[in-house]
Formats: structure tokens, sequence, C-alpha cells
């Protein structure tokens, strides 16, 4: 049996606060902050070798935002790809068959919104929705797939806040650091 898939999702970073922007939901920028953070985090994400060949975001900015840093920090030399599947209102469902057509060997990065990563992760790893997996602004898991994206086949390899994938990007190795 081939390589499995490692499917990394991944929520955007910290956003303008709803009641504070005057325009549509869809078009909410990440703050300075949150770009600083989707920055540090990336550090942490390299630190675990991380490596995607698909880079998949939300086209509401604050993921686009996300998705263009990740993908410019992490040196990816695969397209970012906008996909509806990963919209706020999109359902769990909607993204695991995104997943189906990947080649087995991929490393995709999602990059989207809450309840729904949460929900599409709760599907691959128990084959149920469950809102008991939220992640937070600028944290991600990684869920390895050796069946193309089945309900309830993911194996959980990780689970990380911002926080602990920033530590990650910051902690010395002792090897030339």
């Amino acid at each position: 049996m081939g390589k499995p898939m490692d499917c990394l999702l991944f929520r955007h970073g910290i956003a303008v606060a709803r009641e504070e922007w005057e325009g549509k939901d869809v078009d909410r920028p990440l703050t300075e902050r949150g770009k600083q953070r989707v920055r540090e985090v990336a550090a942490g994400l390299r630190r675990l070798a991380m490596r995607p060949t698909v880079f998949y975001a939300s086209p509401a900015r604050r993921a686009l935002e996300t998705a263009q840093l990740l993908h410019g920090l992490l040196a990816s030399s695969s397209l970012l790809q906008l996909r509806d599947e990963l919209l706020p209102e999109s359902s769990p469902a909607q993204m695991v068959r995104l997943l189906r057509d990947l080649p087995a060997e991929s490393c995709v990065l999602c990059i989207g919104h809450e309840p729904q990563l949460g929900m599409a992760a709760s599907v691959l790893l128990s084959g149920r929705v469950s809102a008991s997996f939220p992640l937070k602004k600028a944290g991600a898991c990684l869920i390895e797939l050796s069946i193309s994206a089945k309900p309830g086949r993911g194996i959980l390899r990780w689970w990380l806040t911002p926080g602990q994938l920033r530590a990650i990007g910051k902690r010395k190795t002792g090897v030339g650091d």
C-alpha cells in the first residue's frame, strides 16, 4: 500500500470582528495581529515538516489572506485554489467529497472556517457530524487518510492550538540554532 494522504485542516487567522465591520461578512479581512499570528504558526508547520502539495482555501477574504501567507511561508510550488466547499455555509460532506479525487500521496491543506472544519474533522475521524472538534483561529489538525476520504477512516496525527504551533516554531533544535 502506498503513502497515505495527509489532510491538514487550518482555521483562518484572527479577522476584524463582525460588529466592527460594515461590509459583507465574506469580505472581512485579517487584522495585523491575525497576520502576525499566521506567520508565527507557519514556522511551527515548517518545523513539523508540513509540505502541502495541494492548497485549498475558502474564497472568504480572511481565509484567502491566511492561505496566501501560508502558501508563501511554506514555500509551496503548488497552486492555491479557491473552493466554495470551504465557505462557512458549506456542509462538512461537501468538504470531504473535495478530498476524494486527490492522489493518495497528497498533503492537502484546507483553509476555512468554524464550525465547518471541526465538523468535517469529526466526519473523517468518527463517521458522524459533531460540533465537538472546534479549531481555534490559526489552529490546525493533521488527519491521515489511508483509504480515500471515507467517513470514520481518518487517523488523528495531531491537533494543535495556535499557541502550541507558535511554540513549536520558536523551539531550538540544538542543530545550528
